[in-house]
């Protein structure tokens, strides 16, 4: 009897590992990627939403009327070129010095004052945001959910298959998780990290900022963690590319994001955030 469970509980993950793989699939807008997505929309946004809330009820809001008004009105910018009209846009100031942006899904999108000195300027700024936009456009975090739940069910499904006790299949477990980690998960969140820095290229650009910007943003943003040291784990076992790799890859997109900078408003760098509170529209050569 219990060689039968074991058979027909095998037959059911297999099923479930088949079945999740052929019918969670996505195409990921600007690039064109096939996906495994596994969780729906709805839910993903109520995630979101909620996550949102608590973010914001443990932060302290930046009550600097300027410095709000130039994050929103670049974040507007950004989500008026990224063709989500559904989305139910929010973007908040955080006094917080350490320098960290993020978007959750629905287009709910929180900025620290700690990384506006490194943003410089409004195209600095739409460099990080369109980066972190990006991220929610493409439905990363989602994705990154999908394909843990799908390296869960290959885990038991290989415990159940070789696992002759108990013991052995924690083991297992344990193992196929670790090395799933390594082999699987942590390169797709590189690739989603160097998308994400495609898509916010093209998003800056059509929202008029200059895309060169975001190389030199960036650079100021690698300086940064050489000097804190946060740059010393290996590429390897790092999400996030390394600073020269990303530099490179950011040199090799900006030709197509040239191409929509020349069709849109040309804002050049915006204001400066970081100074004077007069506006200055600079066309960079």
């Amino acid at each position: 009897m219990r060689k039968i469970f074991k058979a027909f509980s095998g037959f059911l993950l297999s099923a479930a590992l088949i079945s999740a793989i052929a019918g969670g699939c996505v195409t990921t807008p600007e690039t064109g990627r096939t996906q495994l997505m596994l969780l729906d929309a709805r839910t993903e946004l109520k995630l979101g939403a909620d996550a949102y809330r608590d973010i914001l009820k443990k932060s302290k809001i930046s009550q600097d009327r300027r410095l709000t008004g130039i994050v929103r009105k670049v974040g507007w910018s950004i989500a008026r070129v990224t063709g989500r009209s559904d989305y139910k846009w929010e973007f908040n100031l955080i006094e917080n010095k350490t320098p960290n942006a993020f978007a959750l899904p629905g287009g709910k999108v929180g900025i620290n004052t700690g990384i506006l000195s490194i943003a410089k300027n409004e195209a600095g700024l739409s460099a990080v945001m369109g980066h972190e936009v990006a991220h929610a456009i493409a439905r990363h975090g989602a994705e990154r959910m999908s394909q843990s739940l799908l390296i869960a069910l290959g885990g038991e499904l290989l415990a159940q298959g070789m696992g002759q006790n108990q013991r052995q299949r924690q083991g297992i477990r344990a193992a196929y998780g670790i090395g799933s980690a390594v082999a699987f998960t942590l390169p797709f969140s590189r690739s989603n990290e160097l998308e994400a820095d495609y898509m916010g290229l093209l998003y800056m650009a059509r929202a008029g900022y200059d895309p060169r910007e975001a190389k030199r943003f960036w650079a100021r943003f690698a300086r940064y963690s050489r000097e804190k040291g946060k740059n010393s784990t290996p590429e390897f076992l790092s999400t996030h590319p390394a600073d020269a790799n990303r530099i490179r890859q950011i040199d090799g997109m900006m030709a197509q994001a040239l191409k929509e900078y020349e069709r849109s408003g040309k804002l050049g760098v915006g204001e400066e955030i970081m100074g004077t509170s007069k506006k200055r529209f600079v066309e960079v050569p």
